[in-house]
């Protein structure tokens, strides 16, 4: 029987934590299933909820909120510390929900594809349309430019405009992809292993890719996965922080480009990548502000 680990991190948001957490316990699993949630030193009494809620879960509580990364390789080190280890770790937000039969639905597909790494579900919003940050191929400099400019929006069915996002494909098309989203992300633990872990660097947003990216040049397959589905209420927690929240994205691209691009990229394209990103991270922030309070999210 394979084994399972799952790491939620939460930050501030007992009541996501609260549903995602009875929506996991809701069914029993074929796999063992271990639940590690971590807090990134909230105020709202999220620990106190787990401890009297959910006593079966194993809880950490940082004294510091340090970000996505920080808080996911709290948890990571300690699985992986075990003397047996789970066969698989998944990687889910607190503001997801879990149907029966999901995790055993991507613990079957990592079981009998041995040359797949990682695996992801189809991810749908509360409006039943597809978050598309469920299946991505990585920004290269053209194919950034692409969705920079608006070119992937106003041609999504183009396989050359629309390849970040791949908005060209079916969404029930079992596809090959460059990397799925850290919503809800499958790894083996062998591969955490061999790989490391989550690259600090990255605050929030990115450190998905990143980690990705490292998995692929390991020689594995990342697989977007359709015949799983969970249910995402995106960017809930970070709309609490719209400002940082959108900073804290566009330094994650500035992040990515400058460890994976920079070197094998021009520098006068590098600057523009530069310029690039700063002028649509000061339009976000502009844009944002001039929402009222309730309308705002990140860019």
């Amino acid at each position: 029987m394979p084994s399972l680990a799952v790491v939620i991190l939460n930050y501030n948001r007992a009541d996501l934590l609260r549903d995602c957490l009875d929506s996991i316990y809701a069914a029993p699993t074929r796999c063992a299933l271990s639940v590690w949630v971590v807090d990134n030193a909230s105020t709202d009494g999220s620990p106190k909820l787990v401890r009297s809620r959910f006593p079966q879960a194993h809880l950490i509580v940082s004294p510091r909120n340090g970000g996505f990364a920080y808080g996911n390789n709290l948890a990571l080190r300690e699985i992986l510390r075990q003397a047996s280890p789970p066969d698989a770790i998944l990687l889910l937000n607190n503001d997801t929900i879990v149907p029966p039969g999901a995790f055993d639905g991507l613990v079957d597909y990592l079981e009998a594809h041995p040359e797949v790494g990682v695996v992801g579900p189809k991810l749908l919003l509360p409006d039943g349309s597809l978050d598309l940050a469920c299946r991505r191929s990585f920004p290269t400099p053209e194919v950034a430019f692409y969705r920079m400019v608006g070119l992937s929006r106003l041609f999504p069915r183009s396989p050359r405009f629309g390849r970040y996002n791949l908005t060209y494909l079916d969404p029930d098309l079992e596809t090959e992809v460059d990397a799925v989203v850290g919503a809800c992300m499958l790894v083996r633990a062998s591969v955490v292993r061999e790989v490391g872990l989550l690259d600090e660097q990255f605050f929030m947003y990115g450190e998905d890719l990143d980690w990705a990216y490292r998995i692929r040049q390991y020689g594995w397959r990342i697989v977007y996965y359709p015949g799983v589905t969970v249910y995402h209420y995106k960017r809930a927690s970070s709309t609490r922080r719209a400002i940082p929240s959108i900073r804290a994205f566009y330094d994650a691209m500035r992040i990515f480009h400058r460890k994976h691009y920079r070197a094998i990229t021009p520098a006068p394209l590098n600057l523009l990548i530069e310029a690039g990103i700063t002028a649509k991270e000061l339009l976000a922030l502009g844009r944002n502000l001039l929402l009222p309070p309730a309308a705002r999210r990140v860019g």
